[in-house]
């Protein structure tokens, strides 16, 4: 049994909440701790936990554009809520997500003034040639 006051404690409580089915009011009851405790330490440790696991496994910046593009996709018709569940499961935040949106719009957008240049480019071409001939 670990001493209440413990960070052992405090995270097996959280943890056991997590794994369980039971309400955040049935889980302070059956612990015996004041439901806005239980509330503190489940922010507390899951922050926590999710900046540890950002840490080791799901550094973004290490993320290949494919990965990056694909949580775009997979994002685009969540809502708000869902957003942010999906992100908490990845370990990533939602301003990351906004901007690895942006980036694929802007590199649309200058593949398509690329592509656009290239066309006047080689409208601008064909007239020497023509004279040349």
């Amino acid at each position: 049994m670990y001493d209440r006051s413990s960070e052992e404690y405090k995270k097996a409580i959280v943890k056991e909440m997590a794994s369980s089915n039971l309400s955040g009011r049935q889980c302070a009851i059956e612990q015996g701790v004041a439901l806005a405790t239980l509330h503190r330490l489940k922010i507390k440790y899951r922050c926590d936990s999710i900046d540890q696991e950002k840490a080791k496994v799901v550094a973004s910046d290490n993320w290949s554009l494919e990965e990056k593009f694909a949580v775009v996709l997979e994002t685009v018709s969540l809502l708000e809520i869902e957003l942010g569940e999906y992100c908490g499961r990845k370990g990533i935040y939602l301003e990351q997500v906004s901007v690895w949106k942006n980036a694929c719009i802007q590199g649309n957008l200058k593949n398509s003034d690329h592509k656009r240049k290239a066309g006047s480019d080689a409208k601008a071409d064909k007239k020497p040639i023509k004279e040349l001939e």
